[in-house]
């Protein structure tokens, strides 16, 4: 607008000017054009059309109408719905509506977010500020992880809702990130998800964690942590040391932290998934691909940092039997012969005399292995449901017993031939 008048009061002081220099000869209608243009700047175009209307600027006969149909028609709904689930971010809507076929930009996206945040639930504003300033928090390549649990809800198909839980742990030096999610926050599946992320990034000098039931009991009357006696074993056969951070001083640990919201905003925005097995394989590429973008931080990208620097200071996982033992945790057989895995219950063939077996998920099977692991008893497709899943053999089948006659059959009873029902096209048949 304010374009818009500058080039108004221009053209009437240039108009003014020429009208004092020619007098009584002046005419609006023979004006010099060229002369015009080299004292306002507007082009000879324009002037001749603003000529025509007697140099008054006429708003355009199109202004204010609107396209009918757009790049988003189409995909309103989906957009809606993450706005209204409180997802802002753009990139998070294009790729959702990537997924959908929308061919449009990010800039249309942006602008389709910005006339549209009304839809966004309301902002929860903090009362009181964090705090001073703080000093971050630095380490060498290879020298630290952070790991920590985020929780999310779920929402089945028939509208139950449940919770499970986001295993995440960051390289503290470069940015690599891995995510791993579980049914429940227990020990085993976060020594289960401790070696996967071991085994996707190298085993660090030192993992850094806030005071969780599984890691640390209680901190003796000098401070130091008394560790859980399982999460103890686990480290001496890894082959790594951990460090507690400072209780209700989530600062320490912020990159995981931040790992965390960045899962919730960006990964499980508007994201749907079959089982556990599909939605771990989706966090898998999500990793793959976040980890493969430039970081102004590092300089670089975080696989490839990672790769040239840390990995040379992480160490490799073994394959020992102590440390694959931690993949397969023990199961106790229920008296109806089932054991539960993941919240499901899994059926264990009647065969096994014993009362303990362990219990392996790979991608979609799941294998039930005696005590001793010398022998896989069973393998079953894990699904979603929370039916129970029977094996073969897991009952005993004994012959029921059955009656024969003590003395020669006399009786007979004539059996007649089924005649077929009267149909209303036989008259029609002549043969």
């Amino acid at each position: 607008m304010k374009n818009d008048n500058d080039l108004h009061v221009s053209l009437a002081q240039a108009l003014q000017d020429m009208k004092m220099e020619q007098g009584e000869e002046f005419d609006p209608s023979a004006i010099n054009l060229a002369e015009l243009q080299r004292r306002t700047g507007i082009s000879r175009a324009k002037l001749r059309r603003l000529k025509s209307n007697n140099f008054k600027d006429m708003p355009h006969a199109l202004t204010g109408r609107k396209s009918v149909k757009t790049v988003m028609t189409g995909y309103e709904s989906v957009a809606n719905n993450l706005l209204r689930q409180g997802v802002k971010n753009s990139s998070v809507i294009f790729e959702r509506l990537q997924e959908v076929g929308y061919k449009g930009s990010l800039s249309g996206v942006k602008r389709y977010i910005n006339a549209n945040k009304t839809l966004l639930p309301p902002v929860r504003y903090a009362i009181q500020p964090q705090g001073s300033r703080g000093l971050r928090y630095f380490t060498n390549p290879g020298e630290s992880f952070q790991m920590d649990w985020g929780f999310i809800k779920v929402r089945d198909y028939s509208g139950f809702e449940y919770q499970t839980a986001c295993f995440a742990i960051i390289c503290h030096h470069c940015g690599m990130k891995y995510i791993e999610f579980f049914p429940n926050a227990k020990q085993e599946n976060l020594f289960i998800g401790m070696i996967h992320a071991f085994q996707y990034m190298g085993i660090p000098q030192k993992v850094l964690t806030d005071n969780m039931k599984s890691v640390v009991i209680k901190r003796d009357f000098e401070g130091k942590p008394v560790w859980n006696h399982d999460y103890e074993s686990f480290m001496k056969a890894i082959g790594f040391e951990t460090k507690l951070c400072k209780p209700r001083h989530p600062f320490t640990k912020g990159k995981v932290e931040r790992l965390v919201r960045f899962v919730k905003e960006n990964f499980i925005a508007g994201r749907q998934f079959v089982n556990v097995t599909d939605l771990n394989e989706q966090a898998l590429q999500w990793c793959n691909d976040k980890n493969s973008i430039y970081r102004k931080e590092i300089e670089g990208f975080p696989v490839v940092t990672h790769q040239d620097k840390c990995r040379k200071v992480c160490l490799p996982l073994k394959k020992e039997p102590a440390i694959l033992l931690y993949l397969f945790p023990e199961r106790r057989i229920s008296f109806d012969g089932f054991v539960t895995y993941e919240g499901r219950r899994f059926g264990v063939p009647y065969s096994y005399g014993q009362s303990i077996v362990r219990v392996n998920r790979t991608d979609r099977i799941l294998s039930i292995y005696s005590d001793d692991m010398t022998k896989c008893l069973v393998t079953h497709n894990v699904t979603w449901s929370r039916k129970d899943s029977f094996c073969k053999d897991q009952y005993v089948t004994d012959m029921q017993p059955e009656e024969f006659p003590t003395a020669p059959v006399k009786a007979i009873v004539q059996q007649a031939i089924e005649e077929e029902a009267a149909d209303g096209f036989n008259k029609f048949n002549f043969e």
